[in-house]
This record gives structure tokens, sequence and C-alpha cells, in this order.
């Protein structure tokens, strides 16, 4: 069973930013840790909030990575959380994991009356196993170094992790079509990506092909 939380969101991500108050920097292996036992609902709204926000640099990759574990732990069953160890050792300055939970509060206090305990079925059990492997797929999209591939990745994550805090299965279903999204912007992307560094290849070819003529006559 997962754990969940009658208490909204926002107070808890803002008790959380208190209790890092007075650090100067923050391990992700300590924010995890603090994290632990609090649910994964919130740990995925921790970790994917800041994603979708923007003005908040440089920690898509990072958070990205650490969604792997939680992702596993829905997928498995797993009692215990796993991250990769590389990845706990980042640390980052106090001042900017607070600005970005500050941020998290601002944006959880405008949607969260909007999420309530309905379609609990939804919450667990296969469905669980599922909306891990979903949150597995948008972890590994996340770390894709492609403009403008994170956001909608990201919040899909954010309606499961409320989804799972809250025992919403409405937030769940949601963040299907979100992931579907999602993917269907990487793969065109990708294949966007991809016919450009053909076409630049052929001219180049061409280029090349023309300065020999040119030299040899």
């Amino acid at each position: 069973m997962m754990p969940v939380s009658d208490t909204p969101a926002s107070r808890l991500v803002e008790d959380l930013a208190k209790s890092f108050a007075g650090e100067e920097t923050v391990t992700a292996g300590e924010l995890i840790k603090r994290l632990e036992g609090r649910g994964l609902g919130l740990l995925l709204i921790i970790l994917a909030l800041p994603i979708c926000i923007p003005n908040i640099p440089g920690i898509s990759t990072l958070f990205g990575l650490l969604l792997i574990g939680p992702s596993l732990q829905m997928l498995f069953g797993q009692r215990q959380l796993w991250m990769p160890r590389l990845a706990t050792r980042w640390s980052f300055k106090n001042e900017t994991l607070t600005g970005a939970l500050k941020a998290c509060v601002s944006v959880l206090r405008k949607i969260e009356f909007l999420v309530r305990p309905r379609l609990l079925v939804l919450t667990g059990g296969l469905w669980l196993r599922y909306f891990g492997a979903q949150t597995l797929l948008m972890a590994l999209i996340l770390l894709l170094p492609m403009p403008g591939a994170n956001i909608i990745p990201g919040i899909a994550v954010v309606l499961t992790g409320l989804g799972l805090l809250q025992r919403d299965g409405i937030c769940l279903l949601l963040s299907f079509p979100v992931a579907v999204a999602s993917v269907t912007w990487v793969y065109f992307g990708a294949r966007y990506v991809l016919n450009f560094l053909m076409w630049l290849w052929m001219q180049t070819e061409a280029l090349w092909a023309g300065l020999a003529v040119a030299s040899g006559s």
C-alpha cells in the first residue's frame, strides 16, 4: 500500500523547505533521505515540479536521474528506494533548492484545491506498476538533451505524484495523455533533428565535391 497524505501537498513542500534552513549546500542524497517515509507521491512532485517552472536552470538532468529510483520502486513494488550512488553525491546551493521549493509551493496552492480522493482503484495494484513504467519513461526523456523536452514529461510526473499523494485517480488518468504528448514531441523532435543532420551532411558533401572539381580544373 502506497503512503498517502491528507495534508495539502503545498504544506508538505513548505515544511521540507524549512527543514533545510541554515545549510549552505544540500546533496541530492540528503534531499532523498528527508523525503523517504513521506510517500512516493511527494517525492515525485518535489523532483518533477521544479522542472516545469521556468528560471530554475540546471536541474532537469539531475532530477530526471533521481526520478529513476522512485519509478523503479513503483514498477517492481519495492519497499526500499534505490538511487544511483553517483547522483546522490551531487550537491547544489541551499538557496537554489529553497527557491525551487518555494516556487513549487506557489504552484501547488493554485491547483491542489482541485485534487481529492476519487477512483481509488487506480492508486494501487497493477495500475501502480503501469504508472511506475510511465514515470520511468518520463525520467528517461528528461535525460535527453533536447530543447523543450522537459516541461511536458515533468507535468506528467507531477500529475502522477499528486494522484498518489492524495489518492486522486483522475490526476493519474490525466497524466496518461500528457505522457503520450511527451513521447510524441520527442519522436517528431528527434526526426526533425535527424533530417536536419542528414541535410547538413549532404550539403557538406556537395560543397566538398564542388571544391574538389574547382581545384582540379
